[in-house]
């Protein structure tokens, strides 16, 4: 296989919707793949495909090999951009040796892993065992399609995880999460006809994925919105109308707007609040987020005729529902919660504040994740969590938890992997865990003899919009996988 092929593959799956929860027309891409180039194929009930292509001639006795990755992306984009992820497709260009998405996700987590599966799968000329290319469905929103694998669906007792983001890493562990939902049911009440509406907006924020980048001090747009509105309720009697912030539960919220009411007589000091705050997280996050940015405007359009405003709004959330949603937001934890005591530089345990959004049926909800490397300080952080908004009166629920992936230094996987990247670059791999998650903890559940690693080329942004794939990693990348399937004989 080739790199320039690699890059084609990825290139036609830029142009399949797949994000997670619809996945239906890459599946069917997968499918008609195999068809087309008379590998066998098959699909479980939770739509992981399995495409099996037998060993080459001199490998028949050569260890059988499950390439994995997963099947749906992250689906994000920059407020104001027209893209609609369920039929648009990625556009991406190429600028300084990198393939990047400005305005969206670009996907290459994990659709470059697909990629160079395919590849391998179509290159006769590449020497291999046999070959299971294993491609799961909705992993960054639960892992579920790993969840769903029965025991039989791969034979192979090797794996390779392509889901990794540093090139020159060979990764052998992986924290494990859990989701934390908080709901608030509010009541509505008459707003304030005399009280002026403004929205307040903070975005620019780089974001990025909540597990590799949460150690790197980013702007949470979700926190600075609550840290406004914490200053302005402690100060002023304030109306709630609308409160939104960040996206999936598994990204740093880069946008947060929340439109509120008040007197007249409070505007000169809540927008000194707002000033305030603004120059204080521009120096803050002056080399995180170089771009973070607000704005804070009077909503409604004027009638020229009446005077009046009109399409203000017309219901306020309850004062009491309202402060404690501000408060618990502004209390929640978010970020670092400890380094890892065994292995220098990793993130051992950490919660994300991911999202909060007004929902139907008078409920607002609150989602964050938390991550850890030990199971008990992951349930610990969720308790954490929990308390906080359950003392605010929310209705806290857990979800989606997910187990770590405990390193195995003895793995002859590993053994092979590391010869193979010190015989092509004359140096040795960084061998680590990882804080974000991966599948291979629940592989390991279904198939506990499994002996696996992971790598892949370098992704920065991943999880935001401008998300970038590094194309002289992606090189390395794919001399490395050749060089370890000729090298499992």
């Amino acid at each position: 296989m080739t790199t320039e092929r690699i890059l084609e593959i990825f290139k036609e799956i830029l142009t399949i919707p797949r994000e997670s929860g619809h996945e239906e027309l890459i599946i069917a891409y997968l499918q008609n793949w195999a068809k087309e180039h008379n590998l066998e194929c098959k699909t479980d009930e939770a739509g992981n495909v399995l495409i099996t292509k037998e060993a080459s001639a001199g490998y028949e006795n050569a260890p059988t090999v499950v390439l994995q990755s997963h099947s749906d992306m992250v689906c994000e984009k920059n407020a104001g951009v027209q893209h609609d992820f369920a039929k648009d497709p990625i556009i991406a260009v190429e600028e300084n040796g990198w393939l990047i998405a400005k305005d969206t996700t670009l996907g290459a987590d994990c659709g470059i892993g697909i990629a160079a599966q395919l590849a391998a799968l179509e290159d006769d000329s590449l020497a291999h065992g046999k070959i299971e290319a294993l491609f799961t469905t909705s992993e960054e929103t639960g892992l579920t399609g790993a969840k769903s694998l029965k025991p039989g669906f791969i034979t192979g007792n090797l794996l390779i995880n392509l889901d990794s983001e540093d090139e020159g890493e060979l990764f052998i562990g992986c924290a494990g999460g859990v989701d934390t939902t908080a709901e608030f049911k509010y009541m509505t009440v008459p707003a304030t006809d005399e009280f002026i509406k403004c929205e307040f907006k903070f975005f620019g924020g780089q974001g990025g994925h909540s597990g590799d980048d949460i150690d790197k001090h980013r702007a949470n747009a979700v926190k600075i919105l609550s840290r406004f509105l914490y200053r302005v309720y402690y100060k002023h009697n304030i109306e709630l109308y609308e409160i939104d912030g960040g996206n999936k539960r598994n990204a740093i919220a880069r946008e947060a707007y929340a439109v509120i009411g008040f007197q007249k007589r409070d505007k000169n000091s809540i927008m000194k609040i707002f000033n305030n705050l603004l120059a204080e997280i521009k120096e803050e996050y002056k080399y995180s987020d170089k771009d973070i940015d607000g704005t804070a405007g009077e909503v409604g359009i004027l009638d020229v005729k009446s005077g009046k405003k009109m399409g203000t709004p017309k219901k306020a959330i309850d004062p009491t529902t309202a402060a404690s949603l501000v408060y618990s937001l502004y209390c929640a934890p978010h970020g670092v919660l400890a380094m890892s005591q065994d292995i220098p530089g990793l993130v051992e345990t950490s919660t994300n504040l991911a999202s909060v959004k007004m929902m139907p049926k008078n409920i607002i909800r609150v989602g964050t994740s938390q991550r850890s490397s030990v199971n008990s300080c992951r349930f610990s952080a969720a308790e954490q969590v929990e308390a906080c908004f359950a003392l605010a009166g929310a209705v806290v629920k857990h979800n989606d938890e997910y187990p770590g992936w405990q390193p195995k230094l003895d793995s002859p996987l590993l053994e092979v992997s590391k010869a193979a990247y010190k015989r092509l670059f004359n140096t040795d791999p960084v061998v680590r865990a990882i804080h974000a998650g991966l599948e291979c903890g629940l592989f390991l559940d279904i198939y506990p003899n499994l002996d696996m690693i992971s790598f892949g080329p370098t992704l920065r942004g991943v999880h935001a919009p401008g998300e970038r794939l590094e194309l002289a990693s992606l090189d390395k990348f794919r001399k490395l996988l050749e060089e370890i399937l000729i090298n499992l004989k």
